[in-house]
């Protein structure tokens, strides 16, 4: 009994990993990049908490902006906000996966936003960027819809 409740669980887990990239976008529990504001690492250059007042829904996920203006910029241009890859890892994408991200290993690349599973991981990908933004470019195509 106490193996097949193991089992379930890991089941269960397994289950929540896959659903929650299934989406082409990294939204956990369907806010993209864990609320934070895509607008504001362009214009303020740091992450800045969005807030539920001025939302926006795209592709599939709920945008939360730290302002009206913000908000403003990205509906009028949501591509050129957006991070790449739908804000999983940059280097998990470059690998041929899916990976979550956090706020703080944000980078701009040619007026693109990336993010990385970790700082260890950004460095990582800071040393090699071209050729694993290139790499994960192609990637990409495959994976964006993929579970």
């Amino acid at each position: 009994m106490k193996r097949k409740l193991i089992i379930l669980i890991a089941f269960v887990g397994m289950f929540f990993t896959v659903n929650a990239q299934k989406s082409a976008v990294y939204a956990p529990d369907g806010i993209a990049l864990n609320g934070y504001d895509a607008v504001a690492f362009f214009t303020q250059g740091k992450p800045v908490k969005g807030s539920s007042d001025y939302s926006f829904k795209w592709n599939d996920a709920n945008w939360l902006f730290s302002s009206k203006a913000d908000l403003e910029s990205f509906k009028g241009s949501p591509e050129k906000y957006a991070p790449q890859y739908g804000g999983y890892c940059a280097y998990g994408t470059a690998e041929g996966h899916k990976a979550p991200t956090q706020a703080d290993t944000w980078t701009i690349v040619d007026d693109k936003l990336y993010f990385n599973y970790n700082k260890k991981v950004k460095e990582l990908w800071s040393k090699n960027r071209s050729a694993l933004i290139d790499s994960a470019n192609k990637n990409w195509v495959l994976l964006k819809d993929k579970e």
